[in-house]
């Protein structure tokens, strides 16, 4: 289990990294990738904490990232009906075009590595990493 989480460790750490060089041509970061994908991926415009938990990020890290979406004109703030003081989020036009952008090139990218992994290994993987997920949910240290 330990060899495990370090692997997923080492991996994170990559794909930030690869990320960013990845996603800078789209003016984005991994980071904002990752907010902008939990907010395309949506199936209503979702508040900070809907989007914190969707990618398993702190509600600070997705507030600063926020923060310069919309400022970037990228992200659009609307009205919450259910929580006056947490907004709902939605990609503007600009925001779903660097969006799609990266996504386009991102599955480019897939079909050139997708020999290397068996589709059996790949669901495999994903069966184990949901499961450890899970169970540091309910864990997680205060």
């Amino acid at each position: 289990m330990t060899a495990v989480a370090l692997s997923v460790f080492r991996l994170n750490g990559l794909l930030i990294e690869w990320g960013n060089t990845f996603s800078e041509p789209h003016g984005l970061t991994s980071a904002r990738w990752q907010v902008l994908g939990a907010i395309a991926m949506a199936t209503e415009a979702p508040s900070i904490p809907q989007i914190a938990d969707a990618m398993g990020i702190t509600r600070q890290a997705v507030l600063k990232q926020i923060n310069v979406l919309t400022g970037d004109g990228l992200v659009d703030a609307l009205p919450n009906p259910a929580h006056k003081r947490s907004p709902l989020y939605a990609l503007t036009p600009r925001g779903e075009a660097a969006y799609q952008a990266v996504v386009g090139q991102w599955q480019q990218h897939v079909r050139e590595i997708a020999g290397n992994f068996s589709s059996a290994d790949l669901d495999a993987a994903i069966r184990v990493l949901s499961a450890m997920s899970s169970a540091h949910g309910a864990d997680a240290p205060a």
